[in-house]
């Protein structure tokens, strides 16, 4: 058994103004990552055994959006603001259920 039942990074990295790349930074990435981590905790679910959220350098998705990985199944999500994130607390952490709409594919795209 893994030391966390879930563990989910997300991307925070900022580019500088006037990168040739977005960055997830720039869509206020860091502040989301803090509103789950709270929420997270103020639902008993953080702590060895269950669920842990980290913050990640660039994990080079920027391109589709906010991301974030949720370990250990390694489903990738992008989302908007914070009603996508407690969806994917809802129905994914919590429920098991991963969320389709939010999903990142698994593989570039190579045609």
């Amino acid at each position: 058994m893994s030391y966390y039942r879930h563990h989910l990074f997300f991307c925070t990295n900022q580019r500088p103004d006037g990168a040739d790349r977005p960055s997830c930074g720039q869509c206020d990435s860091a502040r989301m990552r803090a509103h789950v981590k709270a929420r997270i905790k103020a639902r008993e679910l953080a702590g060895p055994g269950k669920v842990r959220v980290s913050t990640a350098g660039c994990l080079d998705r920027c391109e589709e959006g906010p991301c974030l990985v949720v370990y250990p199944e390694a489903i990738w999500y992008t989302y908007v603001d914070e009603s996508d994130l407690e969806e994917i607390i809802e129905s994914h952490i919590i429920g098991g259920r991963p969320v389709g709409r939010l999903r990142l594919p698994d593989l570039p795209d190579t045609e």
